[in-house]
């Protein structure tokens, strides 16, 4: 029968500029190729290759460093024209190819969605080419922003894999998010969301989501102490350092962090909030005894790791957090560190893996408590136990399996 010829239509967040669970998926697909007989042979193999479709969203940009360096970014990206592409460039994986078509920064009026969905239908159209006899094309999206697009691509069919609750995140045009998240629900083929809580968010709107949540690469966050080199911002205390690594927002808790803060340096230590920052409360920078050294190369986070003393999710306990299902919950726990977190309807099961807290004060004791006895033996094993098959291969293998079920048709749930 042969090998599937499958070409992805991927649109999420910027290729590269920070390791999101559909790129994981994605280069795991690419690098796997699913093979269910190992011949190619049976007609359930297949081979990828994907189209990334960089795009903008809804957050009107200010003049903060970051924001200029992105819309410097996306400029660049614009300049060679709608079908600007680019294959075989420098850390992207064989069967990539990444596009930026141009984009106007907002969907509030009609022209606006109009001219968003005409300028992405002409460079994805362009960029695809005809088709390969018995290729099968899926367009897999993680954002609402696509709505427009559905049934105006050559596309055999659409995938939306629901990764956040974007009406809800800090910034942006929420009324914009929720519309055309209920319109392109209603308008895909298939759902598959990453938590319960967005599962049951799905449910709402009408339609069924099946259930596949975050893998890990366990292997990458495997460091030793001694074999990492600290970087030259790290600093030199002789007290416990605390460390978050994500996104610095207003999903963060100022105050959980001031005490946090106030409670390390009593002790001679540290709090460190790294990566890119996104409009966080100012209050953040006004904290003693944190440091905000701003993204970091997803490479150096296991050596991070190995040199905190404890890591750390001080979440605001608010409408966004409650539906997001942080990716860097596994890959603390793929660590060899303690991970202390707040409860969460994300973190509220994994309590045998790591220390889950509801309030402020109990946080600050429990990190300290933690930065100096390490992690227990229950807590590893536990972690070694959960984490086991929850590989990005494992997950690319059920994504996979999921678009074999017939369009229209409810997705059926994987943990």
């Amino acid at each position: 029968m042969g090998r599937r010829a499958i070409r992805l239509v991927v649109f999420s967040d910027d290729w590269g500029r920070h390791p999101s669970s559909c790129q994981h998926l994605v280069r795991a697909l690419l690098d796997t190729n699913y093979s269910c007989c190992g011949s190619g042979e049976c007609g359930s193999c297949r081979s990828y290759r994907a189209l990334w479709v960089n795009t903008i969203g809804t957050r009107r940009p200010g003049l903060s460093l970051a924001d200029l360096s992105r819309a410097a970014g996306k400029l660049r990206g614009w300049a060679g024209g709608p079908n600007w592409s680019q294959a075989d460039g420098a850390g992207l994986p064989e069967g990539l190819t990444v596009i930026n078509p141009k984009m106007w920064p907002g969907f509030r009026r009609p022209s606006q969605r109009w001219f968003n969905a005409q300028s992405i239908e002409g460079a994805v159209q362009g960029a695809l080419g005809p088709r390969v006899e018995g290729e099968e094309r899926i367009a897999l999206t993680t954002l609402p922003i696509t709505a427009d697009l559905v049934g105006r691509l050559d596309v055999d069919r659409w995938v939306y894999y629901c990764v956040d609750d974007f009406s809800v995140w800090p910034g942006l045009d929420g009324g914009v998010m929720q519309s055309m998240e209920r319109e392109l629900v209603a308008s895909v083929d298939q759902v598959v969301a990453v938590s319960q809580t967005l599962q049951a968010r799905i449910a709402r709107m009408g339609k069924t989501a099946g259930l596949m949540t975050h893998g890990i690469d366990v292997g990458h966050w495997a460091c030793r102490y001694d074999c990492v080199d600290r970087p030259d911002w790290w600093p030199d205390v002789t007290g416990p350092v605390a460390l978050f690594w994500g996104l610095i927002d207003r999903r963060l808790d100022v105050q959980w962090c001031r005490a946090l803060s106030e409670s390390l340096g009593r002790q001679g230590g540290r709090l460190i909030l790294a990566g890119p920052e996104q409009d966080p409360d100012a209050a953040l920078h006004g904290l003693e005894s944190t440091v905000l050294p701003g993204a970091v190369p997803y490479a150096e986070l296991p050596g991070m790791a190995a040199l905190a003393d404890v890591l750390v999710m001080p979440y605001a306990d608010a409408a966004v957090t409650r539906a997001m299902q942080p990716l860097k919950l596994k890959e603390y726990l793929a660590t060899d560190r303690p991970v202390v977190v707040r409860d969460l309807p994300a973190t509220s099961g994994w309590g045998d893996s790591c220390d889950v807290v509801g309030g402020g004060e109990e946080f600050a004791r429990v990190c300290l408590a933690r930065a100096r006895s390490g992690l227990t033996p229950t807590q590893r094993l536990a972690r070694e136990r959960r984490l086991g098959g929850e590989s990005w291969s494992e997950k690319s293998r059920q994504m996979a399996e999921l678009w074999t079920e017939p369009v229209n048709t409810p997705m059926k749930s994987v943990a």
